[in-house]
């Protein structure tokens, strides 16, 4: 990959707001890599900013006027800095800039730079037009380079856990959803690019890897010996990675679940009993208005496969409530696929129109009133599924990522292998070994985490 040049001292600072999916994380970070050659360091305070860019995504509801009303307030902060003789450039990137760049700099004319997903690695470009240009800097075309090939290697050193892009857009077509015109079309990184960047991130320090792509489980890429690969030899070939230790993915699509990905759950040890698998609705009629492209019946059988092959697998989903044409039969289906299938979590949302999707001109708008009562009863399930789940790991001994210190003195934080936030007192008042992977007793569910006690090495012998 090729750099932008050699490091400047520190002398600007920069602050990224990022809303949205972990790939917007994944993309922020990579923007922070870009503009450290030009002298940017990291502030979390929007006066002593040089530069702010609000990361954004159009997947909420009313992301597009929280992003106003944000850049509201960082209009008077400009002002402010102006007065002092202090620069300030702002810049929206994401998928609200990539779906309404010209109504950005018409409604905020105080915004530099408006940039898409696709165009963040020529920001080095765009801030130096900025400063030249009267005008706004708008870029939110789709271009013929690969971006990827246009980024710096990631800097460290960094934590335990790393976001690793792999695939963008998606090809899919769901009637609600923005990705396929603010992302673009399926692309898929070529596996050496991706390989070099994983072992970059482990030799800074990251123990467990995550794979990120609208549509990850299409991933098709380039392999070294000039073929091609899917998802699942990917995943064979990064757990062969030293340091690695764990992997997961994000996010999938059912009609992409191949029999080789179902097997490499039951086979490849660092990837974690874990699937974050959408359905969105079990009623066939409304999968159908959705153009999901598969039944209820495919994925139930999925649930089955997967559970075959890793019975101790947690799946997790993503679900849409009322969206046009759905009725109360349609949301009974729901119901019990969900009660057939059980849970460990999930993200339930009622549906609300994003312009330009064919879902906004669909007839058979269901009222707000039946949405909010929909959501809740489905909400309420899922909630019970999950306090199951959480309680049936209860006595178990697991591994558990360090990632970092407790809310409270001498109590460590982590993860568990189903991505559950564990909580437990360092063994013996020790420091906290940010990175290790270590054998807990879960003790006892709490509202957003499990609590636990670290086994010493005997006590893991006996069990």
């Amino acid at each position: 990959m090729s750099t932008t040049g050699p490091a400047r001292p520190n002398t600007r600072k920069l602050l990224i707001r990022t809303w949205g999916c972990q790939m917007n994380v994944y993309d922020s970070g990579r923007m922070a890599d870009i503009l450290a050659p030009l002298g940017y360091a990291p502030t979390e305070s929007a006066e002593e900013a040089d530069m702010v860019i609000l990361n954004t995504c159009h997947i909420r509801e009313k992301a597009s006027e929280k992003v106003f009303s944000d850049l509201g307030r960082l209009r008077e902060t400009k002002k402010a800095r102006a007065a002092e003789g202090r620069e300030t450039v702002i810049a929206v990137a994401g998928c609200v800039a990539q779906a309404e760049g010209a109504e950005i700099t018409a409604r905020a004319p105080w915004v530099d730079i408006v940039l898409g997903p696709q165009t963040y690695h020529r920001l080095p470009e765009m801030v130096a037009r900025a400063s030249r240009a009267a005008g706004a800097v708008i870029e939110t075309d789709f271009p013929a380079e690969d971006k990827f090939d246009h980024l710096p290697e990631a800097r460290g050193p960094q934590g335990p856990v790393a976001f690793l892009t792999i695939q963008e857009g998606c090809d899919k077509f769901c009637s609600f959803c923005v990705v396929p015109y603010t992302r673009g079309a399926e692309f898929s990184r070529p596996a050496a690019a991706i390989l070099a960047e994983a072992r970059q991130l482990a030799a800074n320090g990251a123990r467990e890897i995550a794979l990120l792509g609208q549509n990850v489980n299409a991933w098709a890429g380039a392999s070294p010996d000039g073929n091609s690969w899917r998802l699942a030899r990917l995943l064979r070939e990064l757990a062969e990675i030293p340091g690695v230790a764990r992997l997961r993915y994000t996010t999938s699509h059912p009609r992409d679940m191949d029999d080789d990905l179902i097997a490499a759950h039951g086979e490849i040890p660092a990837l974690m009993p874990y699937l974050h698998l959408p359905v969105q609705s079990g009623s066939d009629r409304v999968l159908a208005a959705m153009n999901r492209g598969h039944k209820a019946d495919l994925y139930l059988r999925l649930a089955d496969r997967l559970r075959e092959v890793r019975p101790d697998i947690a799946l997790t989903s993503d679900f849409i409530v009322g969206h046009p044409g759905e009725t109360a039969k349609d949301f009974e289906d729901t119901m019990r696929l969900v009660e057939q299938v059980g849970f460990a979590g999930a993200y339930s949302f009622k549906y609300s129109a994003r312009p330009g999707t064919p879902a906004a001109a669909q007839p058979g708008a269901v009222a707000e009133a039946e949405k909010d009562t929909r959501l809740q009863a489905l909400q309420a399930l899922l909630r019970q599924q999950q306090d199951d789940f959480n309680r049936a790991c209860v006595g178990r001994v697991v591994d558990v990522l360090i990632t970092g210190t407790g809310r409270h003195p001498g109590q460590v934080a982590g993860r568990s292998p189903w991505l559950q936030p564990v909580h437990a007192p360092l063994a013996h008042g020790g420091a906290a070994p940010v990175g290790a992977v270590v054998p807990m007793q879960l003790r006892a569910t709490h509202p957003n985490s499990l609590s636990a006690t670290m086994v010493l090495p005997e006590e893991s012998a006996a069990a």
